[in-house]
């Protein structure tokens, strides 16, 4: 057969006919989005997870390490920006809900942002889930002035049923006493709303953050009874002043971050490349925490300085203090000897009229002993001497005796004859 003499294939699916300008059949309208997901928020590279409150960083362990990690930054913009500016701090926590949608910790946070972005809807309906998982009733308050936003003050009322306030928190306390109180203006029962406010923290003697609030809104009431509420106006004055100088002058520092937006945000921006910088060096010390600082007043490097010595005596910090009377080093001076004797401190006071000393006079002897008697010693004979000039004595050997006796000195000893 030939190509042409084939049909065209219809467009579009099977057994559906062709494609119209018609509108769509209904199985196409079923997966059909029209509403496109609202883009995250830009968080900037300042803020860290570890910006977030350990006790709600705990919360988070269930999730990823990448998606707790930005559920906490989101979140830490919440904690910077709830006041300043509630409604970006609004679209922090929807994109923090949208990847963390089930922890009870998320939902909490949303519903303050909702509360004040004036969504009290939201609010209600993110609190509500928050008590429910948690179980905590620390947001009743703000749950009980949603209700009166959205113009249901005995709704609010209803709220606190079956709650035994006094184990509240004190501030919990406070706060739902004045949003009780509130909703109970709004029936137009002031009477009552009086009563709401008569707690025990109403009392001069004791003093909490939310006291002032406490007592001016207890002043509020009175002029709404037609009574006299100028001790109570002095009251709450009189308490925000002592909260702000209870450690003095308290001074809050905040470091300056620019949040940016979506044209000045670039993900892609790098530092540019140093050449000249210097190469890393891998056999550098590592840095030391603990050393000095940089001094600006020190003397300048002195290269002709000697090398460090590195066998030399520790620092003795008993040393004496230098002397700056002393006399200078004498370089002529003897070298110091090792081997002489220690100083003997009880050694008799130098005398100055003792005799000079005698170079010519014979060396001591040292191996004599106090007291001891030398035996005499002989000098040795002279034979070159003159002789003696005296008479019938003869000056050889000193035998002058036997020759007078007529006794032959060769002879024996002068103690007789051979013949005798």
């Amino acid at each position: 057969m030939d190509s042409k003499s084939r049909k065209p294939k219809p467009e579009g699916p099977i057994g559906c006919g062709e494609r119209t300008d018609s509108e769509r059949p209904e199985w196409q309208k079923r997966v059909q989005r029209d509403k496109p997901t609202e883009k995250s928020p830009l968080v900037p590279s300042e803020i860290t997870p570890e910006d977030l409150d350990m006790s709600v960083r705990v919360q988070l362990k269930t999730l990823t390490a990448e998606n707790a990690e930005m559920v906490a930054r989101h979140l830490a913009m919440v904690g910077l920006l709830i006041d300043d500016d509630p409604e970006l701090a609004h679209k922090h926590a929807l994109a923090a809900s949208r990847r963390a949608g089930r922890l009870a910790i998320v939902h909490e946070t949303l519903g303050l942002t909702a509360y004040a972005s004036m969504d009290f809807a939201l609010a209600i309906r993110e609190l509500q889930t928050h008590r429910r998982l948690s179980g905590s009733n620390d947001q009743l308050p703000i749950l009980v002035d949603a209700e009166r936003g959205m113009g249901r003050p005995k709704k609010a009322l209803e709220i606190v049923t079956g709650i035994d306030r006094s184990k509240l928190a004190v501030g919990v306390r406070i706060n739902l006493a004045i949003a009780l109180s509130g909703a109970r203006l709004d029936l137009g029962e002031p009477q009552l709303a009086l009563e709401e406010l008569e707690i025990p923290e109403l009392s001069p003697k004791s003093i909490f953050p939310q006291s002032p609030l406490l007592f001016s809104c207890y002043a509020e009431v009175l002029r709404e009874l037609g009574r006299d509420s100028a001790e109570w106006d002095s009251l709450a004055e009189r308490a925000d002043k002592a909260l702000a100088n209870v450690d003095g002058e308290v001074v809050e520092l905040f470091e300056e971050i620019h949040i940016p937006t979506s044209e000045e945000f670039d993900r892609t921006a790098k530092k540019p490349f140093d050449k000249d910088r210097k190469p890393f060096d891998k056999d550098r010390k590592p840095f030391d925490k603990d050393r000095k600082p940089f001094d600006k007043d020190r003397k300048p490097f002195d290269k002709d300085r000697k090398p460090f010595d590195k066998d030399r005596k520790p620092f003795d910090k008993d040393r004496k203090p230098f002397d700056k009377d002393r006399k200078p080093f004498d370089k002529d001076r003897k070298p110091f000897d090792k081997d002489r004797k220690p100083f003997d401190k009880d050694r008799k006071p130098f005398d100055k009229d003792r005799k000079p000393f005698d170079k010519d006079r014979k060396p001591f002897d040292k191996d004599s002993k106090p007291g001891e008697k030398k035996p005499f010693e002989r000098k040795p004979i002279d034979k070159d001497r003159k002789p003696r000039s005296s008479e019938g004595k003869s000056t050889a050997y000193g035998r002058g005796k036997d020759v007078i006796k007529g006794k032959d000195p060769s002879k024996g000893r002068g103690r007789g004859n051979a013949s005798r």
